[in-house]
Parts: C-alpha cells; sequence; structure tokens
C-alpha cells in the first residue's frame, strides 16, 4: 500500500492565507487576476486531494497532520484530516470559492485589493472548520469567519448593508457564545481524560452522564441551527443574502451555511448521540417546520434574492429531518442535500445578480416579466437551476431530498412504538414542502421571464457574457451531473453514515439494554 502523501491539507489550508497576503501586496489592478489563479490553485489541489482519497476507507481519517504546541494549562495542537464526508464539502469549497471569484465582475474599481483578501481569508475560514480535527482549533476557525464576512457585507453591501452586517455580526457571535459555553461545560467534566481531540471525543462523549450530554450538546446545537440557519434564529439570513454582494451570496449559501449543518452531524450527532435519541422527533419536526414555512414564505416575497434567500432556510430543514432520523440512508440524504444545495443555491444567488446588473432592481412587479425575449441563455440557466431546486428527478436536488424522505420514512424514528405516528405525521407535513417549492419557483420563473416585457425593457437589455457562462454552465454541469450520477459523491461519504448510524445503533443496545420499554420505542432493524 503506497503511503499518504504528506502535508497537502496544510498546503490547501496555506493557500487562501498566502493568497491573501499576496492580494493586499499587490497593485488594485492585479488583484483579480491573482484571486482567480489561487482560486484555480485551491479547486485544483482540493480535486488531487480527491484523487488520493481511499475510498475503501472513506469511514476513516486521511491525509491526517498532528502538531501539538502544549498541553498546559490546556491542550492547544494543530491536527487537520478529512474523511469521506469533509473530503467533499472541501472540494466544493474550492468550487464555489472559484465560481464566487469569477462573478466578482460588478466590484470593479471598488477597492478590489481589499475585497479579494477579505474573500480568501474568508475561504480559510471555512476550510479550516472542515478540515480541522481539534475541537478548539474548529472553533477558533468557525469564529474567524465572521471578520471577512462582516465586512464583506458592511463595504459592498446594499443601502441597509450597515443593518444587516450587524445582524448577521449579533446573530453568529452569539452562536459562537454557545458554542463556547458547551466547548468548555463539556471540557470540564471530562476529568483527567479531558481532551480536545475529534477522534477521541467521539468515543468519550457518549460514556458521559446523560445531563451532562444534554446541556453539553444542547450549546453546539443551538449554534449550529444559528448557522444553518432553522427557525425562530433564522432571521439574519434574509437580510444579509439581499444586501451582499452577488458572489458573496454565492458564498453565504454555498458554503457558510454548511457549517452549521457539518457541526450538526459531526459534533452533535457525532458526539452526543443520546441527544438525538431523546429528542429525535422533535429535532424532526422542526426541520419539517421550516422546509414547510420557509416555503410558504416564499409565496409573499417580491424581492428575487429574499425568495431564495428564504428557499435556502426551507432546503436546511431537509438537514435537519436527515440527521435526526438516526437511520443510514436519511444521514446519507442530509449529507448530500449539504453539497447539492451549495451548488444550487449558488448558481440562482449568481443568477438572480445577473438580472439586478442588467435591470438595477429584483423588485418582480418592476420587472413585469418577458425577459426571455432578450436573455435566452440566461433563461435557459434560470430554467434549469428552478428545476433543482424544486426536486426534478435527473438533478442533484431530487437525490437529496428522496434519499432525506426515504431514511426518514424507514428510520428508527418512524418505526418506534412510542413516536412512530407522530414523527410519520411530520414527514408527511414536510412533503407538502415539494409542492409549495415547485408553486414558488414557478411563479418566480414566470414573473421574470414569461408574458410581454414593459416597453423600458425593449431593446436595452443584454444576454449573458462569457465569463457568466463560464460560471452558470460549470455550476448547471455540476448539478446536472450529481443529479444523473449520484454514486460520484455518495460513494466517498457513504462509509461515514453507514458508521455513525452503527455506532448509534451500539450506542443504544448498550445504555438501554436495561430500559427494555425505552430500548422498543426505538427499535432499530
Amino acid at each position: 500500500m503506497n503511503p499518504e502523501p504528506q502535508h497537502l491539507l496544510t498546503i490547501l489550508l496555506l493557500l487562501p492565507m498566502l493568497a491573501a497576503l499576496a492580494i493586499s501586496c499587490s497593485p488594485e489592478t492585479a488583484a483579480r487576476k491573482l484571486a482567480i489563479a489561487f482560486g484555480g490553485g485551491m479547486f485544483g489541489l482540493s480535486a488531487f486531494i480527491l484523487s488520493q482519497f481511499d475510498v475503501s476507507r472513506g469511514a476513516d481519517y486521511q491525509l491526517v497532520e498532528r502538531v501539538s504546541w502544549f498541553e498546559a494549562p490546556f491542550p492547544v495542537q494543530y491536527f487537520v484530516g478529512v474523511d469521506g464526508m469533509s473530503l467533499s464539502l472541501v472540494v466544493l469549497t474550492g468550487f464555489v470559492t472559484l465560481m464566487a471569484i469569477l462573478a466578482s465582475t460588478s466590484i470593479g474599481n471598488n477597492r478590489p485589493r481589499l475585497y479579494y483578501a477579505m474573500l480568501m481569508l474568508l475561504t480559510f475560514s471555512v476550510l479550516g472548520v472542515f478540515l480541522s480535527l481539534d475541537l478548539l482549533q474548529f472553533f477558533v476557525m468557525y469564529e474567524l469567519e465572521l471578520v471577512p464576512m462582516y465586512f464583506l457585507i458592511a463595504i459592498w453591501g446594499g443601502p441597509r448593508r450597515a443593518y444587516a452586517s450587524l445582524k448577521f455580526l449579533i446573530y453568529t457571535f452569539f452562536g459562537g457564545v454557545l458554542m463556547l459555553a458547551g466547548l468548555v461545560y463539556m471540557y470540564t467534566q471530562m476529568g483527567a481524560s479531558a481532551t480536545f481531540d475529534m477522534t477521541s471525543l467521539t468515543t468519550m462523549c457518549p460514556s458521559l452522564p446523560k445531563d451532562v450530554q444534554l446541556l453539553a450538546c444542547l450549546g453546539f446545537f443551538l449554534a449550529f441551527i444559528i448557522k444553518l440557519p432553522s427557525f425562530p434564529v433564522h432571521t439574519w439570513l434574509p437580510d444579509a443574502h439581499v444586501e451582499a454582494p452577488t458572489p458573496i451570496s454565492m458564498l453565504l449559501a454555498g458554503l457558510l451555511l454548511k457549517m452549521g449543518s457539518y457541526g450538526l452531524v459531526r459534533i452533535c450527532l457525532g458526539f452526543f448521540p443520546s441527544f438525538f435519541v431523546d429528542y429525535g422527533p422533535q429535532i424532526m419536526a422542526l426541520g419539517a417546520f421550516n422546509i414547510v414555512w420557509a416555503a410558504m414564505a416564499c409565496l409573499i416575497q417580491q424581492d428575487m434574492k429574499r425568495i431564495i434567500a428564504l428557499s435556502s432556510v426551507s432546503h436546511m430543514g431537509f438537514v435537519l429531518l436527515g440527521v435526526a432520523s438516526l437511520s443510514s440512508a436519511a444521514l446519507s440524504g442530509a449529507i448530500f442535500q449539504m453539497v447539492s444545495h451549495g451548488v444550487i443555491s449558488a448558481l440562482l444567488f449568481f443568477l438572480v445578480g445577473a438580472v439586478y446588473e442588467r435591470t438595477h432592481t429584483r423588485q418582480l412587479p418592476e420587472i413585469g416579466g418577458g425577459l426571455a425575449k432578450q436573455m435566452p441563455n440566461l433563461f435557459y440557466f434560470w430554467m434549469l437551476g428552478t428545476m433543482a431546486n424544486l426536486g426534478l428527478p435527473g438533478l442533484s436536488g431530487f437525490v437529496a431530498e428522496a434519499a432525506v424522505f426515504y431514511g426518514s420514512f424507514t428510520s428508527p424514528m418512524a418505526t418506534s412504538v412510542v413516536n412512530g405516528h407522530m414523527v410519520q405525521g411530520w414527514i408527511y407535513f414536510a412533503a407538502l414542502g415539494v409542492i409549495l417549492t415547485a408553486g414558488y419557483m414557478l411563479w418566480l420563473l414566470k414573473k421574470v421571464f414569461y408574458g410581454e416585457e414593459l416597453d423600458k425593457w425593449k431593446g436595452h437589455l443584454t444576454d449573458a457574457t462569457g465569463t457568466e457562462k463560464i460560471v452558470a454552465y460549470s455550476l448547471s454541469f455540476s448539478i446536472l451531473a450529481l443529479g444523473i450520477y449520484p454514486l460520484m459523491l455518495i460513494n466517498y461519504y457513504q462509509p461515514v453514515a453507514d458508521k455513525m448510524a452503527d455506532d448509534i445503533k451500539t450506542h443504544i443496545n448498550v445504555t438501554h439494554k436495561l430500559d427494555p420499554v425505552k430500548k422498543t420505542a426505538i427499535s432499530l432493524r
């Protein structure tokens, strides 16, 4: 067996930091070229790492690198590695970041050096979250993202950018405080064996007393659903999206929301399975409510960007539904949804921005419809993005939603003696979201592209530029490829889903072996 290549993950993590430094020291006119070069390098290196990954060991951490800094008063180390799930999100980060850089033409001469440097710093923090195997390092990377995102919205955002950026900062900073509280409480309750090593915590945390697990997990859980985001702590997202420039909306929906969903799987479910065994039905209900409520909210919006932003809240509800189901199939669907939604939302926000650049409005009544006549290429991309978002078979959105629904219906929660009927009711309720999504997405498409165009648009609008076609084709092709051949992604992370489901089975059998009523209530097939 060939030895694993050395330092690939460290090089990948350092690339965006080096890019930020290089761009900061370059002339303003060279900033975009440097950003494209470094963005292409990050994506190329992430693809190379994918080729070096051993799929047969997808549940194991590979390409691991560890450097201990000091042990007292608490252990601090640099510790990175990837399994199939985190590697999928690392490649997604490289891809979406490159697309966002290419889509940043509208920034023009508005301080491009500062803009691209902040964008690279944001990418550094996101990659750090997905690569970290030390919980303290994970927390630092998770919080570092606040700084560049705040300035990217506050400086290059819309008219209400100060309000939106501050609201984003307050919500996510509060989530970080909750995470830190959960982290410190968990560490202090572990005694002499206390560690931040996430590979060790996976086996140590499930043996903690249930009340300790509940309090520790609650801090992490609330932090992650703020980032996801979930009702009722979701209100920062529509405002941030509406005011953020187009490429930053692509990164916000495509990558930053995935930090919350990744944390739910890696930390909440991986460290504290008892929390999901005891409160799984309630979490599934929260996910179902998110799916339907946010979809209903989309039906009454008039701002294109706000519609896509609330659509993200709805679609991330599938992650909550899948994670809380405790079955391998549902968890697999939730992970697929992270990647699928990352690409679909990036495409939709990019297309909203393309229309805005030409019409200088996102209000549907002001657009008036009929734009397909002058924008045929953008219309075709809009059509594909719409169909992917509503879950048309053959596109990536369908694969994710179908897997979550199948896994939920066959999950231990849905087949339990005590909670089964209640859980199945919430799953049926969540299915209404699919119908509502078709309603608001087709309505949006009609309002923008169908009908007679207004006189003010006749002869004044242009179709997609060459750069816009590159971005739209790249995102569209990935959606189509994942929809036609989902195994290209599933093969990497499925061992992780299977292992977590098996670990939960073992945990239930051990912790409830003296409680036949509880064990019957969550019986596993």
